[in-house]
């Protein structure tokens, strides 16, 4: 009787760590997959590995960008046109850049650096899509 509990607690948990292993996010193959589609010229800065559950609105991240510098940032998720929409605000929260052009997301959006400063990526997801992507923060002078 013991042996029967035993066994039915291992097969409950197995397929517990099965159900989670199937769900997770390989946002390590997003983030690569952004970065070998830079466009030629462009120099990595950051990559940024993007997940979460199915109730996270945005994430976001800051960094310093400079004065006179030609920048870049790339998106990649499961979709083939990216769910993701990704946006850039300066350090006073004014929108710079989105993907987001004309109701359909783009994959990569450019844009040259008016100020030096602080300035923020956020990543905002479609309502029925996956939280799972990678994106690339890429320069060139």
């Amino acid at each position: 009787m013991k042996n029967g509990y035993i066994f039915s607690l291992i097969i409950v948990c197995g397929l517990a760590l099965s159900h989670e292993a199937a769900g997770q996010c390989d946002n390590e193959v997003f983030a690569s997959a952004s970065v070998s589609g830079m466009t030629p010229g462009y120099s990595l800065l950051k990559t940024y590995k993007i997940s979460g559950e199915k109730d996270l609105e945005k994430m976001e991240f800051s960094y310093v960008l400079t004065k006179g510098t030609q920048y870049m940032l790339n998106v990649k998720d499961e979709a083939k046109t990216p769910a993701t929409v990704v946006t850039l605000y300066d350090s006073k929260r004014n929108k710079i850049a989105t993907n987001k052009v004309s109701g359909s997301n783009v994959a990569a959006i450019a844009f040259a650096c008016g100020a030096t400063g602080i300035y923020y990526i956020q990543y905002t997801f479609e309502p029925s899509s996956v939280r799972c992507a990678g994106s690339s923060l890429a320069f060139r002078r």
